[in-house]
């Protein structure tokens, strides 16, 4: 890929950060936005803006099919099955709290176990915890190994006759493991589990086939994708989404209401209330165009070099101590510096228009049984390159140098 011209279609790097260009190693917390997106959400409310499935007026009619039409591009992209398997919320969190809230109003009761790891962001720990503390639900955890990953075995080992979801990620945020899903899926349908993958770190960076993973649902974080903030996708196979009863009750998800009884609309519309990020998930579509455009194996290709590279020579430096070694690692570099703490690190690197990421990364659990309070973390996304890689690890020398002064 032409990486010069790529960086040119995203306007954020036209700036400069304390006086440098920036380096944007940050993109597991969000990636940045190229122009189309940033266009399309503009022209939208400058010319197209309406309410979706409400009116009939010419807008309304537009803005609908311009948000159906999103619909239909995520089936195809993602290979689902059904178009009404795509649901729309507000991000990867809502659409773990819609299953959780859903799937254990109806199927979790006392003593029921929810089976997820050690490697959960709070995302896909604390909407369980709900369960367990207002229904007696227990939760139990797949450990972590000495590299920083889950083995299938572990999961085996928890399975049990009461264990009724399966909650885990596609890739940890922290030491960058990437879970077997179809593994851990098949194990999972032998004993008739289903099956959520929190997809927030998968997603941006793998090729994702609903039909080949098999799983019962998947999330996405719109913005770690190049897309709006604050939409999420959830993608449920067809028969939870016409069996579980609706997250939320609103306009627009219903059927026939009437005052001793109310019907509600079928899938998607059931688990859509209310008025929905219908200019978000337009300009979403244009977030899709453009991964398409460059191939997501393409994009994968490119960010396994630039973070293999980030990994020698990250190892190569006495003092950093990266965290985790997992036979198969996403785009992240976790790593801690003797003697400085991650707050610090981000902090001067900053100073070099360096842009990565301090704190626990809403994995405490993860940073706990590592024995350390925070990590610093530098992220990769479709812009980034070796020369940023270099410049983080000077950045990282001179870091050195004032807590050695």
């Amino acid at each position: 890929m032409d990486i010069k011209n790529l960086k040119s279609e995203f306007p954020i790097f036209k700036q400069k950060i304390n006086g440098k260009p920036l380096v944007y190693l940050d993109s597991a917390n969000s990636s940045q936005k190229p122009k189309a997106v940033i266009d399309r959400l503009s022209n939208f409310y400058e010319t197209e803006f309406s309410n979706v499935g409400r009116s009939v007026h010419t807008l309304a009619v537009k803005a609908t099919n311009r948000f159906e039409a999103t619909r239909d591009m995520l089936k195809k992209y993602f290979n689902a099955q059904h178009r009404e398997e795509i649901i729309f919320t507000k991000g990867a969190t809502e659409s773990i709290n819609l299953v959780a809230s859903s799937f254990g109003d109806k199927y979790i009761n006392n003593g029921d176990e929810i089976l997820i790891t050690e490697l959960e962001h709070h995302s896909n720990y604390v909407p369980w915890h709900f369960l367990r503390k207002n229904k007696g639900a227990v939760i139990k955890f797949a450990p972590i190994n000495k590299n920083g990953e889950v083995e299938i075995d572990e999961i085996k080992k928890l399975i049990s006759n009461k264990t009724k979801i399966i909650a885990i990620t596609h890739i940890s945020n922290v030491t960058g493991a990437v879970m077997p899903i179809k593994k851990i899926v098949d194990m999972a349908k032998e004993k008739n589990i289903p099956v959520l993958v929190d997809g927030t770190q998968g997603a941006p960076h793998m090729h994702i086939d609903m039909q080949d993973l098999g799983c019962d649902f998947y999330v996405v974080s719109c913005h770690k994708m190049y897309g709006p903030n604050g939409l999420g996708v959830l993608y449920a196979k067809k028969k939870w989404l016409d069996d579980l009863p609706p997250y939320q009750g609103g306009g627009g998800m219903i059927d026939d209401v009437k005052k001793d009884s109310i019907t509600f609309a079928d899938a998607p519309t059931k688990f859509e209330a209310g008025t929905m990020q219908t200019a978000e998930v337009v300009a979403f579509a244009e977030a899709i165009n453009f991964i398409e455009k460059l191939g997501i194996k393409n994009i994968a290709a490119h960010e396994n070099k630039v973070l293999e590279y980030g990994f020698e020579k990250l190892k190569k430096n006495n003092s950093v101590n990266i965290i985790g070694s997992p036979e198969n690692r996403g785009s992240v570099l976790c790593f801690t510096i003797e003697g400085i703490h991650p707050h610090d690190i981000a902090t001067i690197l900053d100073d070099e228009g360096v842009a990565i990421r301090a704190g626990h990364h809403c994995c405490q659990i993860l940073h706990d049984k590592l024995g350390i309070a925070a990590t610093a973390r530098a992220s990769i996304g479709v812009y980034n390159t070796k020369e940023d890689i270099d410049i983080l690890c000077k950045a990282i020398d001179n870091c050195k140098k004032i807590f050695k002064t």
